[in-house]
């Protein structure tokens, strides 16, 4: 006979008034944790109580019930409600529905609703908050609801949006959510797919190895072409920008580089034409030039433009404003918003009115040209005035007699045997010629003569030094900052060797602008025409002489290593100059980073930077991570540390390594993983950049009652 089956009793459930509930000391829950009691309470004044309490009758000491219950499980509902009536938001008699439990202990009731509740999987949350959106909410609206930002939600619903096949995997527990998150960069389910499959094949897996995957081939928004067309302009065109919601992305990357480069063409060809209107003979426009491209030309001077009566009555006007609110505010610790904004208005005003533009002489621009790119930053930068060899006005021919005689001892001379035969030849037929008259110096004579002339020269030269000084930096002048004629009598060879294309955006770094604000300053104090630079340099003093020889000197250096032009003493020189020096490379500017550095060497060389610069122990604390995130932490670990790597080291200046060990808390920032050793083979050309990871800030998924 088959045994029968104990039917279950569920417990009885009814509405009891508010104000006979009191909270229960058998609660299990004692840390506070999840949702605010706050929130809470605004969540139940927007839908109600969603959830019955759970309590049990309060009985006297006869055992008999007093019409009060207690509440074991539900607590933070009670309190929820509590503070609703004490905001009169709610009748202290108000009904609530609760389940009344007889059996068993209170406690077992207070842990059992606790322990046996499942937690809301978080896509369970990205698809609800999809829902949401899809039936009528705005994203603000669901914000508010569940008590998260508005960013949490974008992030929320980006995830939901990511290729389904994935969002299975994740169900499944085979992806983490950081890899999600990675997944998200780009919304293409395709693209999504392929990547996936492919780092199922890589033994990477890391989130930033992902959204680098993601990211190939698109530009990023700091880019100095996004920068210059803009990024409201490319969306303008049809442009897609893949923004990352999980980490800090500088604005995204934009997606069509193809549109991106037609884009900045057609600006800066409109730029370009508005510079080619002023009348310049040739002009050349790239997105950006090597560094050192405008050496070897002439470049022209202009004059600024003075400033009109009414410029100049302006300008006085607005400093006798700017003046006068300083003073009237003068005794205020913070200055009234309007008061600020107004003097810095005055102060855009003189800024512009300041920046005179400049005016050239016609006929200089006829024969010059313009430099049109874009800067580092975005902006468009001009070039202007720069004259080449072959458009330089011709040399007129000198009169017979007098400099013509010297010039041409000057050329016999330096032509060699052939010339001198030549001479030769040139006196016997010309000697026995015998007509009335003063007649040119025979050839063969004039050189005979300036040969011995050249001699003395020599040696009264050796015997004054400060007039040799002047005489090699008068031809230093000519070969650097004017076409080359020969105009001296000096026979050195003064050549600025161009390297930028070595080392692709140098012309944007500090020490290049130095470079070049110097040498425009000297062009502008040294004349125009390179036959009044003797006198020019006669009246220097001796420092400017010094400065500007020094300046000279020092572009003609060239200690670039070149693979195919191997100079062993020419760079060890080099490192006698920085000695002598006291070069800092690091002082300088130079900062070892992933694109200069830590992301093209292996992994060893990354952790010998470190161990130099931090010790052992920090070197320790990223050993184990994947390349990429290697060369991150380690950018972050040397930042301000001076480390420079050998071949940027002056002899005599010793590594300054602060020992520091890593703190824990930053140590708990670095992921785990492992990476197979690179050979040596590779070691010399591997270039696996790095790619920026940043925390993400938890947030909770769900804000359940």
């Amino acid at each position: 006979m088959a045994k029968a089956v104990r039917k279950i009793t569920l417990s009885q459930s009814r509405d009891i008034p508010f104000n006979r509930l009191v909270l229960s000391q058998s609660n299990v829950r004692r840390i506070k944790a999840g949702v605010s009691i706050e929130e809470l309470a605004q969540d139940i004044a927007r839908r109600t109580l969603l959830q019955s309490l759970t309590v049990r009758p309060v009985l006297d000491d006869e055992g008999a019930e007093t019409g009060m219950f207690e509440v074991p499980a539900g607590g933070r509902r009670y309190r929820a409600l509590e503070l609703l009536v004490k905001q009169k938001r709610l009748a202290r008699t108000a009904a609530v529905p609760c389940v009344i439990r007889t059996d068993g202990l209170a406690e077992e009731d207070s842990l059992a609703e606790n322990v046996q509740r499942a937690p809301l999987h978080p896509l369970d949350q990205f698809r609800a908050f999809r829902d949401l959106i899809e039936k009528g909410r705005t994203e603000e609206e669901v914000a508010a609801s569940f008590f998260v930002s508005v960013q949490i939600v974008k992030q929320r619903l980006k995830l939901a949006a990511v290729s389904p096949r994935l969002l299975d995997v994740y169900a499944d527990d085979s992806m983490s959510l950081d890899q999600l998150m990675a997944f998200a960069v780009n919304p293409d389910h395709e693209r999504q797919s392929q990547v996936w499959e492919a780092v199922q094949r890589s033994h990477n897996k890391e989130p930033y190895h992902i959204r680098r995957l993601l990211t190939e081939g698109a530009v990023r928004a700091s880019d100095r072409r996004a920068q210059f067309v803009g990024i409201e302009a490319y969306e303008a065109a049809g442009g897609d920008v893949m923004r990352d919601l999980f980490q800090q992305d500088d604005g995204g990357w934009l997606q069509d580089p193809v549109l991106l480069d037609r884009l900045v063409t057609e600006k800066l060809k409109r730029e370009a034409d508005n510079v080619r209107s002023e009348g310049w003979k040739w002009m050349e426009v790239a997105i950006d030039f090597p560094y050192g491209h405008n050496y070897g030309l002439r470049r022209i001077s202009g004059e600024s433009v003075a400033m009109s009566e009414e410029e100049v009555a302006g300008a006085e006007a607005l400093r006798a404003e700017y003046e006068r609110l300083e003073q009237e505010n003068s005794d205020v610790e913070v200055l009234p918003e309007g008061i600020d904004q107004r003097l810095g208005e005055i102060e855009t005003a003189l800024a512009e009115l300041d920046e005179r533009p400049i005016q050239y002489d016609p006929d200089e621009i006829g024969r010059a040209g313009v430099f049109v790119s874009v800067d580092a930053s975005g902006v468009l930068r001009i070039e202007r005035g720069y004259v080449r060899p072959e458009d330089e006005p011709a040399i007129a021919e000198s009169e017979p007699g007098g400099d013509a005689e010297l010039g041409s001892a000057t050329a016999a001379s330096a032509s060699g045997d052939a010339a001198t035969e030549q001479a030769r030849t040139t006196q016997a037929e010309e000697e026995p010629e015998q007509e009335e008259g003063i007649k040119p110096i025979p050839d063969r004579l004039m050189t005979e003569l300036t040969a011995y002339r050249t001699l003395a020269l020599r040696d009264a030269l050796a015997q004054d030094p400060d007039v040799a000084h002047l005489a090699a930096l008068h031809a230093l002048c000519l070969k650097l900052f004017y076409r080359y004629t020969p105009e001296s009598c000096l026979d050195i060879e003064a050549k600025c060797v161009v390297f930028g294309s070595q080392a692709p955006g140098l012309g944007d770094t500090a020490i290049a602008k130095a470079v070049d604000e110097r040498h425009r300053r000297w062009s502008e104090q040294l004349p125009r025409e390179s036959g009044e630079l003797w006198d020019a340099l006669a009246v220097f003093d001796r420092n400017s002489r010094g400065a500007l020889f020094a300046h000279c000197i020092a572009l003609s250096i060239n200690a670039v290593y070149e693979p195919w032009n191997r100079r062993p003493r020419a760079l060890a020189h080099a490192d006698r100059l920085a000695e002598a020096t006291g070069l800092d490379v690091a002082a300088a500017g130079w900062s070892p980073t992933v694109d200069t550095y830590l992301g093209r060497v292996t992994k060893a060389r990354i952790l010998q930077a470190v161990r130099e610069a931090k010790g052992e122990a920090a070197a320790e604390g990223i050993e184990h991570l994947k390349k990429g995130e290697m060369a991150q932490q380690a950018q972050e670990l040397l930042a301000g540390s001076g480390w420079l790597p050998e071949s940027l080291r002056t002899p005599g200046r010793p590594i300054e390594a602060t020992s520091l060990t890593a703190e824990p808390d930053e140590m708990s920032r670095i992921g785990s993983g492992d990476e197979h050793t690179p050979s040596a083979a590779s070691e010399m050309v591997e270039t696996d950049p790095g790619y920026q990871a940043v925390g993400v800030a938890e947030e909770p998924l769900v804000a359940a009652e």
